[in-house]
């Protein structure tokens, strides 16, 4: 059963969101956020908040409702992908470690169970044990993912889901619990590896890695070569690439830290450069729900940042343009169907919304 939050008609909403600065070592300050100027809500708490009417023209379709596809049932819904070979979404119950399939006409159905840890877990090791972060694959038939249970990137075959471990471990050492990635054109695969899916998270004494990382991986002989992109990061989680593969987005879901980051890439596909690409604690000190987490891009450059309050829409630049709010954190997002929907795992159910802008991977 679907239930359809719909847009009725505009509310004035006073002040501005507040963006802190960035720290003295990233390269640029924080694009200012600009006043918002109107927000659309129906129901309670589901709300599309303009910050710029102008640039929001572009994204937004005038008659944009927010619909709620499923129920409240998942225990934290995740990494969501189009698959375009016929036309469905999949997507991740992280702790139910299940991939579920929606499409229009069937609705929800579960797709792969377990996602990631096959077996029981009588060590206690596994806080999630499901599969995170999915993305298009980079063989045909194919979806790469971030496994929580088996602490790896995987490649899983649509038809057998068959599942192939890609990236295991740094320096002899297993991965913690990988959680977002995504697809080079050249098939390397930029992906985090957060703590999350241990129990006791850094405290876990499964945990074999010290530092929660960003990484790159690239296709070789042995499928083993693996290098750090930043060491840095306390909670590194959601990674896009910019449309012309230049600039890597890395999203930090941690409350005291809670940023998104630039990174300048050179030929080698190595960091350059960091810098602040917007920072949203002052939203997580003001009591906004969620954290910055999944992100997508769209043609023209614009992010999609799921973040405190939901989805915040920036320009290339930082520039925001407006957040997209379900009324429940967001924890990721994904293009889909013609390219002008943008899908929402938002904690215990799914949602989405129809944009004006088009996805990128959905040109032509």
């Amino acid at each position: 059963m679907q239930t359809v939050w719909s847009i009725s008609g505009a509310v004035l909403l006073a002040g501005a969101l507040a963006i802190a600065g960035c720290e003295l070592k990233d390269s640029t300050a924080v694009p200012s956020p600009l006043q918002a100027t109107a927000v659309y809500a129906e129901p309670e708490g589901a709300e599309i908040v303009v910050l710029d009417s102008a640039l929001a023209a572009e994204v937004l379709a005038e008659s944009a409702g927010i619909e709620k596809l499923t129920e409240d049932r998942f225990g934290w819904s995740e990494g969501p992908v189009w698959i375009k070979e016929g036309a469905y979404l999949l997507f991740s119950d992280v702790p139910g470690n299940t991939i579920y399939r929606w499409t229009e006409q069937a609705g929800l159905e579960s797709f792969l169970q377990p996602s990631g840890y096959d077996g029981e877990d009588t060590a206690g090791v596994f806080r999630e044990p499901g599969a995170n972060g999915l993305i298009r694959g980079d063989l045909p038939g194919t979806i790469l993912l971030g496994d929580h249970g088996n602490r790896a990137i995987a490649r899983l075959d649509l038809e057998t889901k068959d599942k192939t471990l890609l990236a295991t471990d740094f320096e002899g050492k297993r991965f913690s619990s990988p959680n977002d990635l995504v697809l080079t054109e050249e098939g390397a695969i930029y992906f985090t590896d957060p703590p999350y899916g241990l129990k006791g998270e850094d405290e876990s004494p499964f945990k074999e890695i010290p530092l929660n990382g960003v990484y790159l991986w690239r296709p070789d002989e042995d499928g083993t070569s693996v290098v750090v992109i930043d060491d840095s990061l306390t909670r590194p989680n959601g990674v896009a690439l910019s449309p012309d593969g230049g600039t890597l987005y890395v999203s930090v879901s941690d409350p005291e830290a809670a940023r998104v980051y630039a990174y300048s890439l050179g030929p080698d596909g190595m960091a350059t450069d960091r810098r602040v690409f917007v920072d949203l604690t002052a939203m997580v000190e003001q009591g906004f729900s969620g954290l910055p987490d999944g992100m997508a891009v769209d043609v023209d450059g614009r992010v999609y940042v799921a973040g405190p309050g939901g989805i915040h829409v920036l320009l290339s630049d930082g520039t925001p343009i407006a957040r997209i709010a379900t009324g429940a954190p967001v924890a990721n997002c994904a293009f889909g169907d013609d390219g002008r929907t943008l899908y929402l795992t938002s904690g215990a159910f799914l949602a989405r919304v129809r944009l004006q802008a088009t996805g990128l991977g959905f040109e032509g």
